[in-house]
């Protein structure tokens, strides 16, 4: 008989592509978060509140941090917001709460760092945008004033460049140079030729001044995906500094959160990047968090990284229309993110667990076997039984009323044996 899987020839399984960029550290106290290498891909977010509101900045950064954001940038615009800095690390010590955190610098950036060597030493990490240091002499001066601080303290820098406030001078310069082309770019092509040189221009000034490669991250945000693909592209390819992505502006609820998940996944995939945020306008009422939780969503859903127990739960059909499923998937969903912050220091490894909460008998039975634990509930007309199966083999049949709070309990019992201390 022909082997049917011969005539497919070697299939290679989908993994993202091997990253190899250099390995940065940022630090606060014993918690060193490394970033590029072989090390994790890193999440990171940023405080919408006023800084110079020392405690509501502080307690928002540890809601960021106990979501899952491993760092945390915050805005450091006045001399106000700059005197506040170290206040505000002092209320997160105090807390327990030791994610680093990240002074984003727009114009006067050189001035505070100068002027507040307090702040100075409570950030672990500066974000320098080139096109916002300065104009003519200034510029080269005050951009070095700020690496300097960064050496004198020892922390790394993230060079961030954003087409919203390109260096204009370094801008005209690549235009003026393409019009002299035989076949002239299009002006997208020397945005993106702008964007890139300017990050690496920068650090390659910063390295002049003595930072450590090592220190430097860069970044080089636009706010279309297609444009963020090219731009990130034409970066790793010129360089090995680690590299943060995000899409700036992505927007709002659906919009903003397809449009980062799709940009972030296809670089990833292709092993560009080494942070990542999700820069999301929440919406009215909506937790900052949301943006951290979406973050660890793309990194879980493309195999990069394990945070939380997965819950696979069917969409629903005609099949299924009592809602009892859905309920019982967001109960378990819900306990499970719950119940992380304990269990990831109780039970190492629980955050790989997969749960299948299915609708009927189509697909119910084999997702439940693929999952570690899983449960077949009974669709319209079908039997009111509902199979649970453990580690790929039926375990037992419930029946009745009390089928969410059972399931429940087995997860439970389930986890406590698997990966309780024996």
């Amino acid at each position: 008989m022909t082997d049917p899987i011969a005539d497919f020839g070697s299939i290679a399984l989908a993994a993202p592509a091997a990253r190899r960029s250099r390995q940065a550290r940022v630090a606060w106290g014993s918690n060193i978060v490394t970033i590029g290498g072989d090390a994790p891909v890193r999440v990171q977010s940023m405080t919408n509140t006023d800084t110079v509101d020392a405690v509501g900045t502080a307690i928002q950064v540890k809601e960021l941090a106990q979501a899952g954001s491993e760092l945390v940038r915050i805005t450091v615009n006045t001399p106000e917001a700059a005197e506040a800095v170290p206040y505000i690390r002092e209320q997160l010590d105090r807390m327990g709460i030791d994610v680093p955190l990240v002074g984003d610098f727009h114009y006067n950036g050189h001035r505070l760092l100068t002027e507040h060597p307090a702040m100075a030493q409570a950030l672990s990490k500066y974000r320098i945008n080139p096109g916002n240091v300065g104009k003519g002499d200034k510029k080269d001066k005050q951009f070095a004033m700020m690496v300097e601080a960064a050496a004198k303290w020892n922390k790394a820098v993230r060079i961030g460049v954003n087409w919203g406030s390109l260096d204009q001078d370094l801008l005209a310069s690549l235009m003026d140079n393409n019009a002299k082309r035989a076949e002239p770019w299009d002006a997208k092509q020397v945005m993106v030729q702008a964007l890139v040189t300017s990050a690496i221009d920068s650090a390659s000034y910063a390295r002049e001044l003595g930072l450590d490669p090592n220190q430097i991250i860069i970044s080089c945000k636009v706010s279309g995906v297609q444009d963020l693909i090219t731009v990130y592209r034409a970066l790793a390819a010129r360089c090995d500094y680690a590299l943060h992505l995000g899409l700036t502006e992505a927007g709002m609820a659906t919009k903003g959160t397809v449009a980062s998940a799709t940009a972030l996944a296809v670089l990833l995939q292709e092993g560009i990047g080494d942070t990542i945020r999700v820069s999301l306008t929440p919406q009215p009422g909506e937790a900052r968090t949301q943006e951290v939780l979406i973050a660890l969503e793309l990194l879980q859903a493309l195999g990069l990284r394990s945070f939380n127990p997965s819950v696979t739960a069917c969409p629903g059909c005609g099949r299924t229309t009592s809602t009892t499923f859905q309920e019982l998937a967001k109960q378990i969903d819900d306990f499970l993110r719950a119940q992380m912050p304990v269990w990831k220091a109780k039970y190492p490894g629980v955050e790989g667990l997969k749960v299948a909460v299915m609708g009927c008998i189509v697909n119910g039975p084999g997702e439940s076997k693929h999952a570690d634990i899983g449960i077949s509930l009974p669709g319209t007309g079908e039997a009111p039984a509902a199979p649970v199966f453990i580690d790929g083999q039926k375990a037992l049949t419930l029946r009745g009323e009390g089928i969410a709070a059972e399931f429940h309990q087995i997860v439970e019992n389930y986890i406590e044996k698997r990966f309780g201390a024996h």
